[in-house]
């Protein structure tokens, strides 16, 4: 298992290359930090649609509050009138 790794530590290990002029790992290190950067984006992404979905969920329970109380109304008006 590898240890946790920022996107800053892949991108100073890309300045490391152009220091010493080795550039024979840095195509994987792109790919490295391009893959960390999909992630982050996914999950910011996933944040945002939990946050939607909590606030059409208090909706819907709102909605269904509202649907039985009318519900109730009606069988009490059923009753009545029977």
């Amino acid at each position: 298992m590898y240890p946790n790794r920022t996107m800053c530590d892949v991108l100073e290990a890309m300045r490391g290359c152009y220091k010493t002029r080795n550039f024979a790992y840095l195509s994987g290190l792109i790919e490295e930090v391009q893959d960390m950067a999909n992630r982050m984006e996914s999950a910011l992404s996933d944040k945002a649609d939990v946050r939607s979905y909590k606030d059409e969920r208090s909706e819907l329970h709102e909605e269904i509050k509202k649907l039985r109380e009318q519900k109730k109304a009606l069988e009490k008006e059923v009753k009545k009138d029977a």
